[in-house]
């Protein structure tokens, strides 16, 4: 019952008044269906009905967005910002990397200032006082921004959308601090790394759930390889071949620096050795998080641009780095992450219409390990990986229990009690319709538990 007490507050929340917002008829038709360069997909129109139907409704949308590594949900936040500023509301969406902000903060632009609509970025390097005012006065309607977003100087004039991307690197807290800036706020959360189908509805039992699981026509399944260091001369060889056909590569290392206790690949290292042998002819360029942002933000002007052909990175690339004319993702240490790092980093890649690659290089031959690299190589569907990720690593390192609060469950496991699961949701749902507030006697046991479920995690209940 405990995964399942998430339920009883769902049905509560379903029942908080949220902003009302009626105009989003012919302006939004007009927005997405006649000027947009490309289709939406069948997913992506199903769930902007579901998210406008959510704030026509008069009651607070909750509701958690999950979509593979290109599945488009950038247009489903697009949408919703669009809807909210032609209600007269402002939008707030927060990133957990400097360089996905930018990235998002780019593609809003892009598809909201031609309609009017002023969209403001806000970062721990950016200027402030400007994107203070122009937030304050009413002037900029879309914030897009880290979690500079939260800082106590940022005021809203009519906050009424929030919207966290990549939720599962931020802490409720953080969350619930950002929609605390507004009143009756909507919140959508939208993840990359897919939570397995069985799963969603009950860890995240107090948000309703939407899935883009249809990818935009035109892209082709990424193909990957797992391959000892023996292959790392032929691998280098694919790379040359394909950057003199006008291409673009990543190598990324698990290690920023070489580390006395561990011999793995280390960017710095790895970037060095490169440029003085393989690729002594070829533009090389380096990425890693203890660089400045402006380092940053210039190496990777200068991968988009074509400038730099072959990008040696850790996983600060992991999200928001999109150029389409990359089509080769090489994984140095593949047994040092885990199955969906892996598969986000895979997603860099496969980004346009040509054929891509990810090669997994790992000399570790555990069963942990070949189970974990046959998965890549067999399928390139984001949820299935979950699902294999969940069974291999258990519930506590998949979710990060600290972070996301989920209880450690006394009788069952989550990766494989599935039935079980199920069965005590559906009996939550019968309790919670006779009886929402646990007054009844036979309730009362269950009712101290929730109590003391809440008071102990501060991680629930705060959506």
């Amino acid at each position: 019952v405990q995964v399942n007490i998430l339920r009883y507050t769902h049905e509560r929340a379903r029942k908080i008044k949220g902003i009302k917002m009626l105009l989003v008829g012919e302006p939004f038709n007009t927005f997405y269906y006649k000027h947009l360069p490309f289709q939406l997909t069948n997913a992506q129109k199903r769930v902007i009905k579901e998210v406008r139907e959510d704030i026509r409704s008069g009651k607070q949308m909750n509701r958690l967005l999950q979509g593979d590594v290109g599945s488009g949900k950038t247009l489903v936040a697009a949408a919703l910002c669009f809807f909210a500023a032609k209600n007269g509301y402002q939008s707030a969406l927060m990133a957990p990397t400097e360089i996905l902000a930018v990235q998002h903060f780019g593609t809003l632009s892009s598809m909201l200032v031609p309609y009017g609509i002023n969209v403001v970025l806000l970062t721990g390097s950016s200027v402030k006082k400007p994107v203070y005012e122009a937030l304050s006065s009413g002037e900029a309607l879309v914030a897009v921004g880290t979690h500079a977003l939260i800082q106590s100087a940022v005021e809203f004039c009519s906050l009424g959308l929030v919207i966290t991307d990549e939720q599962h690197r931020f802490g409720v807290r953080q969350r619930t601090e950002l929609s605390s800036k507004g009143k009756d706020v909507h919140t959508l959360v939208m993840s990359a790394t897919p939570i397995p189908r069985t799963l969603a509805l009950s860890v995240y039992g107090d948000l309703d759930v939407s899935v883009l699981d249809q990818m935009p026509k035109g892209r082709i399944p990424i193909k990957t390889y797992g391959v000892t260091s023996a292959y790392r001369e032929r691998i280098y060889k694919f790379i040359i071949k394909n950057i003199n056909s006008g291409y673009q590569a990543y190598i990324v290392c698990p290690l920023v620096g070489k580390s006395d206790a561990s011999d793995k690949a280390s960017a710095l290292e790895y970037y060095g050795e490169l440029k003085k042998t393989w690729f002594s002819d070829i533009p090389v360029g380096l990425l890693h998080g203890k660089m400045k942002q402006s380092e940053k933000d210039s190496v990777m002007s200068d991968f988009k641009s074509g400038k730099i052909k072959l990008l040696v990175a850790t996983t600060v690339i992991e999200v928001g780095i999109d150029v389409p004319n990359a089509i080769i993702m090489v994984i140095e240490n593949a047994e040092q992450f885990g199955l969906s790092q892996l598969h986000q980093l895979r997603g860099r890649v496969g980004r346009g219409s040509v054929q891509s690659h990810c090669i997994l290089i790992t000399d570790s031959d555990t069963d942990y390990t070949k189970a974990r690299v046959d998965t890549m190589v067999r399928t390139t569907d984001g949820f299935e990986i979950a699902e294999e990720d969940l069974r291999l690593r258990g519930p506590g390192s998949f979710f990060g229990a600290r972070q996301h609060g989920l209880p450690e469950l006394k009788i069952a496991d989550i990766s494989s009690d599935i039935m079980l699961i199920q069965e005590t949701g559906r009996l939550a749902d019968e309790i919670s319709a006779d009886d929402p507030e646990l007054l009844k006697s036979e309730h009362s046991g269950l009712k101290q538990l929730v109590v003391r479920l809440f008071r102990d995690s501060e991680a629930f209940g705060t959506n």
